[in-house]
């Protein structure tokens, strides 16, 4: 009887073990901590900012602009910066999307990656490529450009640094300027991820693409 005891008894353990795990690995699945706020509860600095996000997206806000409104001067000026590293870099589209994927794997990011994934699948991302990089593998059958983009933003990312080698060919390629701005939209992406993490914001629907958190 004693033995039959000391069995449960581990079994419980390893149960309330496994659930502790899960609760920790899961974050995405818990309440938006930071949600929209009410228009009739926003302070008029939090209006004025909403107002200037409109004439420079002419759209509500949405995805980390919306915990972001909680600091309203650091919203329009990271909706400024984003207006020029979303969409005029010299990168391209296709290549820009590419590293957005890339730094929204690293965070686990899953709103990121709901509205981004399908929008480099229509710039000219592959699927298999893009499936790749959600499940945490080396691409294959990728051109010259994205091995450099993927060298570069994997060796960023994972040792806070590039390589001689690889900054070498990133400046022959994309000369300093590009090398900056994709440097760059690793950075800002980051700090949407940690924004968007911290808010536990959740994907843009209940359709869209998400990441499963990578085991390390």
């Amino acid at each position: 009887m004693p033995r039959r005891k000391h069995t449960v008894t581990a079994l419980c353990f390893t149960a309330l073990a496994v659930s502790a795990l899960l609760s920790i690995s899961t974050p995405a699945a818990a309440q938006d901590r930071l949600p929209p706020i009410p228009a009739d509860k926003m302070t008029e600095e939090q209006k004025q900012a909403v107002a200037e996000f409109k004439v420079h997206r002419g759209a509500e806000i949405s995805g980390p602009f919306i915990p972001l409104l909680r600091s309203p001067e650091v919203m329009i000026r990271v909706t400024a910066m984003g207006d020029y590293l979303r969409y005029k870099t010299p990168l391209g589209s296709p290549l820009n999307e590419f590293v957005i994927l890339i730094t929204a794997r690293h965070w686990s990011q899953s709103y990121e990656w709901s509205v981004h994934q399908p929008i480099a699948l229509k710039a000219g991302v592959s699927a298999e490529i893009a499936k790749a990089v959600a499940e945490g593998r080396r691409p294959t059958g990728m051109s010259a450009d994205q091995e450099l983009v993927y060298d570069f933003c994997t060796e960023l990312l994972r040792n806070q640094s590039v390589s001689d080698a690889t900054y070498a060919r990133a400046v022959s390629r994309f000369g300093a300027q590009g090398t900056i701005d994709m440097t760059s939209v690793v950075g800002y992406y980051s700090f949407l991820g940690l924004v968007l993490n911290v808010a536990r914001t959740p994907p843009a629907a209940l359709d869209s693409p998400t990441l499963a958190p990578l085991i390390h």
